[in-house]
């Protein structure tokens, strides 16, 4: 599908050094940065849907557990030799 977009002189610039730079189209450039957006803003809503089911204070349960991992890792990185 075509479609036409502004963009600011500064950019197009630099997407045409870039263009030069990887020998490819200005088309696949701009699909490239549209792609790495959609996926950032799946990311980000994916993390603020793990924040928000995941968010709230930790059980008491969940505080030992917690607690007792770290001493057993702790433990753990000691015996190591370094």
């Amino acid at each position: 599908m075509k479609t036409a977009i502004s963009v600011p002189d500064d950019i197009f610039k630099e997407i045409t050094e870039v263009t030069k730079e990887c020998k490819c189209s200005r088309s696949h450039v701009f699909v490239m940065a549209v792609m790495e957006f959609l996926d950032r803003r799946k990311s980000r809503k994916l993390l603020e849907a793990l924040n928000k089911a995941y968010g709230g204070d930790e059980t008491a349960e969940e505080t030992d557990v917690r607690r007792r991992a770290r001493a057993y890792y702790a433990k753990q990185v000691r015996r190591e030799p370094y």
